[in-house]
């Protein structure tokens, strides 16, 4: 039985580092469709259409791209302490006490860090914008993040019970994890590293999702896998390549389920022969893709 996280209420962003900002910058606003809503010498903080502040920011660093932190938002402040108590009993890293944020959305938090050096920073009272209209063609959220990990048990205990995320479907390949109404917001990939795999945009409907992928093409970022459904989570997708070797995943109707779901397990999720994915039109994920989904790691902390 899967439950909503008394924790964290939603993803709000990932922190990334690039090697050229002016190039991310320019890939996620003019081609991806974010706006920016903050820049300064700390970094470019793109926005979408949605109340958060932001979804993705963009920091100056030499060398390979790598993930600063996974942003979560949580219901309160004594949620934040919670999660941190639970931390420290489950004998993961905190770093530092709750404390005001410097990034530009401001509000109070702290980060804490896994077994495998995966850092997520917990949020609460941080600036959001009032909910606008939907913008054709424009993403308005984080649907997910993906992150691979060697050892998908350890990192599911991690989710459960420091952050009281629940596990809504178990495939042969990945462990969806859920912290409110959608399907999942964070997945561990059954790999062997311990990257980034992909961070997935929601699109305000399966149009969005199309006239994205037609976009990306016209801009030199071919579709590497899809169009298509995925089974767990019902959503449509997209999937590209942006700047240093970051995917990023178009999707839309992401499957919205309550404390009445009942995780599948591998067995219930496995396709006919020659199909990935619902509709059974997609190509198996390209190569490139597959070696962009292993090389963007945590930064060290």
């Amino acid at each position: 039985m899967t439950h909503a996280s008394s924790i964290v209420s939603h993803l709000r962003s990932v922190a990334l580092n690039v090697p050229d900002l002016a190039v991310a910058q320019a890939f996620f606003t003019q081609v991806w469709h974010l706006d920016a809503v903050a820049q300064g010498p700390a970094g470019t903080y793109l926005r979408g259409t949605g109340t958060d502040h932001h979804l993705i920011s963009l920091h100056a660093h030499p060398g390979p791209a790598s993930v600063r932190h996974v942003s979560l938002r949580v219901h309160s402040a004594q949620a934040l302490e919670k999660a941190a108590q639970a931390a420290v009993q489950g004998g993961a890293r905190v770093l530092g006490p709750v404390a005001a944020l410097a990034d530009p959305a401001g509000g109070v938090g702290l980060s804490v860090v896994d077994g495998h050096g995966r850092v997520y920073q917990l949020v609460h009272g941080d600036t959001t914008h009032p909910q606008g209209a939907e913008v054709a063609d424009k993403p308005i959220r984080l649907a997910h993040a993906v992150l691979n990990t060697h050892d998908v048990p350890a990192s599911q205990t991690f989710l459960e019970q420091v952050l009281d995320f629940s596990l809504s479907d178990r495939t042969r390949i990945m462990a969806f994890m859920r912290c409110n109404s959608d399907h999942h917001s964070i997945a561990f990939g059954d790999t062997d590293n311990d990257a980034l795999n992909h961070i997935a945009f929601l699109m305000p409907d399966l149009e969005s999702v199309m006239r994205g992928g037609g976009r990306l093409k016209d801009a030199g970022h071919p579709i590497e896998w899809g169009p298509g459904r995925h089974g767990p989570g019902n959503n449509a997708f997209n999937y590209f390549i942006g700047p240093f070797g970051i995917v990023v995943e178009y999707t839309a109707e992401v499957q919205q389920i309550d404390d009445s779901y009942t995780a599948g397990q591998p067995d219930d999720w496995k396709w006919p022969t020659g199909r990935v994915d619902q509709w059974g039109i997609s190509k198996p994920p390209s190569d490139a893709l597959k070696q962009a989904q292993r090389a963007v790691l945590f930064a060290p902390v």
